[in-house]
């Protein structure tokens, strides 16, 4: 599917990228803003592993790739569509097979596979299903590390407080019809 998404930094800075069928991508510049308010509290991570958990056209886990060149990145879809889109979308990249893996699974399934090695994660499952994303954050607390940065978006009209005895809040935004939250493991 044609479109207008792409990577918005980096060593692939403006590749374009394709979209599975049905899909609600996280727009070019609500990406922006939320990377730019990871660029901070990411610019200690000496080593970046990346979650994609709900990837879609794995957009974020691509510039999470495209702008830390010492990141690695998981990407878990249930999709055959999703999962094609996202080798697509890293085909011709020359991006080396050892930085990524293509997981075509349920997120929620992963979680204790995935959540203990990685130290951050995009929770963006699709808007119809905003109990899914909330169910797995709160399954996610029990699996990954301290210090674990995840990042969720939900639409804005959905009334969602993440369980502060598990997630520090650290930002909490919202662009058009999508709320962001990153949230540190306490």
């Amino acid at each position: 599917m044609d479109s207008k998404l792409q990577i918005i930094s980096g060593t692939y800075h403006g590749r374009k990228l394709n979209l599975p069928p049905m899909a609600r991508p996280t727009q070019n510049m609500a990406r922006a803003a939320v990377f730019n308010m990871l660029d901070t509290i990411l610019k200690s991570t000496a080593k970046l592993c990346a979650w994609d958990a709900f990837a879609g056209s794995g957009a974020l886990g691509l510039e999470i790739l495209s702008r830390y060149p010492n990141a690695n990145a998981i990407f878990t879809d249930t999709a055959d569509t999703s999962v094609k889109v996202i080798r697509d979308n890293i085909g011709g990249t020359g991006m080396d097979w050892a930085r990524y893996k293509i997981d075509q699974s349920d997120a929620v399934s992963r979680i204790w596979k995935y959540g203990p090695r990685v130290n951050l994660v995009f929770v963006d499952p699709p808007y119809e299903n905003a109990k899914l994303g909330i169910d797995f954050v709160n399954k996610l607390a029990a699996a990954v590390r301290a210090g674990t940065i995840v990042v969720q978006e939900i639409e804005k009209v959905v009334p969602y407080s993440p369980d502060t005895a598990k997630w520090e809040i650290l930002r909490d935004k919202t662009y058009g019809r999508a709320r962001f939250l990153i949230l540190r493991k306490e």
